[in-house]
């Protein structure tokens, strides 16, 4: 039975062994980073795919491919070396409620990180060394973001932390960006933030899961469950909290535990 801490542990770790492994990239969105292997396209293709990492995974990836298409399969140069007509030129993306308009703001809103703040690992590491915590890399990230006008409907698709929000599709980002492990799910490329800060990218299906294992006791998923999740979390392994994201996802995705 599932009755105890040292239960629940020993069944997650079991469930990460399961998930925690190559098979993974072919269904999730982390395949579109996986495409390349300059730090830059991996960073900003990890970044892109991650903001549309809502709905059917099947329509995510297919439009994540899109977009990666339509920036010439080099997002790093694409954005270094295209002007604001360029940009454009994409003119049919859409996913969900991202639309042209978002679009277009995001890849000027990078643009002007890498031209101007020493790219995305520099802008969430300098963040995170405010307070040494994933909450203020969150804030100064997306401040930096939203520095330039811009439509106020293109901030709905930046988590705003400040005003409790979960932040599951950047969590999830900075868990493919910062976290390194033997299974190369995970690409590990950011060195300036330790896995041990990393918060649970937390969804439906984490959330749900969580509850049923007693891991997490409040009902909305907001920040303040980010922070208690991951804080039991780290009572199983206080180096690599969020390898545990595999377990609690896999579990409510594949297992519909």
């Amino acid at each position: 039975m599932i009755d105890s801490p040292e239960n629940i542990k020993s069944f997650l770790d079991e469930k990460i062994l399961l998930f925690n492994r190559a098979e993974f990239i072919e269904t999730d969105p982390i395949q579109i980073p996986a495409l390349f292997s300059t730090k830059e396209n991996i960073e900003i293709a990890g970044f892109l795919a991650a903001t549309i990492a809502w709905g059917q995974r099947p329509t995510i990836i297919r439009n994540a491919h899109k977009l990666i298409a339509l920036m010439q399969n080099d997002p790093h140069n694409f954005l270094i070396n295209s002007s604001d007509e360029d940009f454009d030129q994409i003119l049919d993306f859409k996913h969900r409620t991202f639309n042209r308009s978002d679009c277009i703001y995001f890849l000027k809103a990078l643009k002007n990180i890498y031209q101007n703040h020493g790219g995305l690992e520099q802008v969430f590491t300098d963040g995170f060394l405010i307070e040494n915590s994933i909450f203020s890399a969150l804030r100064h990230f997306r401040n930096a973001f939203f520095e330039m006008p811009h439509e106020h409907r293109n901030e709905k698709h930046i988590s705003d932390v400040e005003k409790g929000a979960a932040a599951k599709r950047l969590n999830m980002f900075l868990r493919w960006m910062v976290r390194n492990d033997q299974s190369k799910v995970d690409f590990g490329i950011w060195t300036k933030i330790p896995t041990s800060a990393l918060m649970l990218p937390l969804d439906v299906h984490t959330g749900n899961v969580a509850r049923k294992l007693g891991l997490l006791t409040r009902t909305q998923n907001d920040w303040k469950a980010v922070e208690e999740i991951t804080a039991r979390l780290r009572e199983f392994d206080p180096n690599d909290p969020v390898k545990y994201d595999f377990a609690l996802f896999g579990l409510g995705v594949f297992e519909k535990f």
